[in-house]
């Protein structure tokens, strides 16, 4: 974490200078960051770095020339800063993620400059005290996971998984090591409006089960992981032995719509099969009291070790707390769920 009375120290890329002035003069309103430069694109970015020697870089994803996500794949093996990414609708945001990006940003509609530098400033403090994660290896290394098969039990199992920074590239690692039959699974990640049916589709497509952003009313099946809509709280309804989603424009809950807590607190409440809550990387503490519920009643609860978070926030908290029963690194995490899956 980063230390409260040592200001991060932020440079501001962006090829627009009302964009860049924008950035850097709300950023620097900020009592705990200091704007310490600025660069127009990528090559004059490079230049200033060894001279401003920045804690955090914000870069706007689309630049002339070398944009700023190819940018952040050459420069992170160089340099492993922590960026956060400025990002209208991109499907390519998620390459620089895969590349080591820490998080992003939606750029502001009109009339919305407070709202984005408000949530611009917390990423940034967010991301001072994260690990800048090494590009992994090709996806196509992970060996296929075996077929869980006909076991009636896993018809009766709920699996809830949220997560916050770092979390987009944390929950593939989980997903991908898992079969196309695994129980039913609940997904929240922290994402702007708009980027969670690019993010659906994208682990849909690298992952063996089933994934889509959740709609009202989506019944849980086997082999099918929803995701939480982005400015939706998403939360488990039982009608008899059958589980459906509800999402729903409610008030934020723990700060976040969608909120891991919301989720948890509603599994805790309603689900009367067996469940697993696992709780990923991510700053603050959303979904560690739900987690606690969930354990509470009854639910096998995991936890990712502080070595593999990005930012060990959210489960460090639930640790804390009682809420956790068994740590995980990120690679391992799979591992430990399907263990426990033929247990149950």
């Amino acid at each position: 974490m980063w230390p409260a009375n040592k200001k991060i120290r932020v440079m501001v890329v962006d090829d627009s200078i009302l964009a860049r002035t924008m950035i850097a003069n709300g950023l620097a309103k900020n009592p705990r960051i200091e704007v310490v430069g600025t660069g127009f694109n990528a090559a004059d970015a490079e230049a200033k770095i060894q001279q401003l020697r920045p804690d955090v870089m914000t870069c706007d994803v689309e630049m002339p020339g070398i944009s700023g996500i190819d940018f952040v794949k050459r420069l992170l093996p160089r340099h492993p800063l922590p960026v956060i990414l400025v990002s209208s609708l991109n499907l390519r945001v998620f390459d620089a993620l895969s590349a080591g990006a820490v998080d992003f940003v939606r750029k502001p509609e009109p009339g919305q400059n407070d709202v984005f530098l408000a949530g611009l400033a917390q990423k940034v403090i967010a991301a001072a005290g994260a690990k800048v994660r090494r590009a992994p290896a090709n996806l196509s290394s992970t060996p296929a996971a075996s077929p869980l098969g006909h076991q009636p039990s896993l018809d009766n199992i709920i699996i809830g998984l949220g997560a916050s920074t770092g979390g987009t590239e944390a929950t593939l690692e989980v997903l991908k090591r898992l079969p196309a039959d695994i129980p039913p699974m609940l997904l929240v990640q922290h994402m702007p409006t708009g980027f969670t049916q690019m993010y659906a589709d994208r682990l849909n497509r690298l992952c063996q089960m089933e994934v889509r952003e959740a709609k009202h009313g989506d019944e849980l099946r086997r082999g099918l992981a929803l995701l939480a809509p982005a400015d939706y709280q998403m939360r488990i309804v039982r009608a008899g032995s059958r589980y459906t989603v509800s999402c729903t424009p409610d008030e934020k809950v723990s700060g976040h719509r969608p909120s891991v807590d919301a989720l948890f607190f509603s599994m805790a409440e309603h689900v009367r099969c067996k469940m697993v809550g696992i709780i990923m990387t991510g700053m603050g503490r959303d979904g560690a009291d739900g987690l606690l519920k969930m354990r509470q009643a009854g639910a096998y609860t995991i936890g990712q070790d502080k070595e593999s978070c990005v930012v060990y926030g959210m489960p460090m908290v639930a640790q804390n707390i009682g809420a956790v029963q068994i740590q995980a690194s990120c690679e391992n995490i799979a591992a430990v769920l399907l263990r426990q899956l033929k247990t149950m």
